[in-house]
């Protein structure tokens, strides 16, 4: 599902990530915890394609995505991928429902469309009494089950989670931790997730630690 092989990055003389390899097969969850400054987002960032590696290979779903063109890497990018991060990153012009159509309208799909999707995943998440409540009218739980949501939406191969729980009290981290796994019961999806969370680190399929660039374990 996706592989990654000898990823190597620096940020001027640092050597941020020092020839990780990496292979997540599909419906798998895998966390990856570590230090700060070990080198966690570094790579989720590039397994995201959201930054380029300075040395390695990297393949998602048969795909070799940073051999692509900047537009086709857009594309595959908003197709393929879901990304959910710790403080939500929702727009907060917009309410729930328009946050969550958000990735198909960049694709272009139909309004009308895109809003039926939208509204039958937050019913999913138990949010349809929020359809029309801006970010700022929700609590934190609620803000980080909208950007589930939206990183849903284009029914991506991969969602790759950035401290997901990290903002979040415990029972609403315990809610998010569990909604993994029922999303991948239900949709397949395949998660990997940065985190400091011991308890969903190690309710993960796999547990890989990072250290100094690389994987220990």
């Amino acid at each position: 599902m996706i592989e990654a092989i000898n990823i190597k990055k620096k940020f001027g003389s640092l050597e941020v990530l020092k020839g990780v390899n990496l292979k997540v097969d599909k419906g798998e969850i895998v966390s990856i915890v570590g230090a700060s400054g070990a080198g966690k987002t570094t790579l989720l960032q590039i397994l995201g394609t959201l930054d380029q590696m300075d040395q390695g290979q990297l393949t998602i779903n048969g795909v070799t995505p940073f051999d692509l063109s900047p537009k086709e890497l857009a594309e595959f990018r908003n197709k393929q991928l879901g990304f959910i991060f710790q403080f939500h990153q929702l727009l907060p012009e917009f309410s729930a429902l328009e946050n969550v159509c958000m990735p198909a309208l960049i694709q272009n799909q139909p309004l009308n469309k895109a809003k039926e999707r939208a509204k039958s995943l937050l019913d999913y998440l138990n949010l349809s009494h929020r359809f029309d409540h801006k970010p700022g009218a929700l609590s934190g739980g609620e803000q980080q089950r909208v950007a589930v949501a939206r990183a849903l939406m284009n029914q991506p191969a991969l969602i790759l989670a950035d401290e997901p729980s990290g903002n979040l009290d415990t029972e609403n981290a315990q809610e998010l931790h569990q909604l993994f796994f029922d999303l991948r019961k239900t949709f397949d999806q395949t998660f990997i997730v940065v985190t400091h969370n011991k308890a969903l680190a190690q309710m993960a399929d796999r547990q890989l630690i990072m250290e100094n660039g690389n994987f220990i374990k």
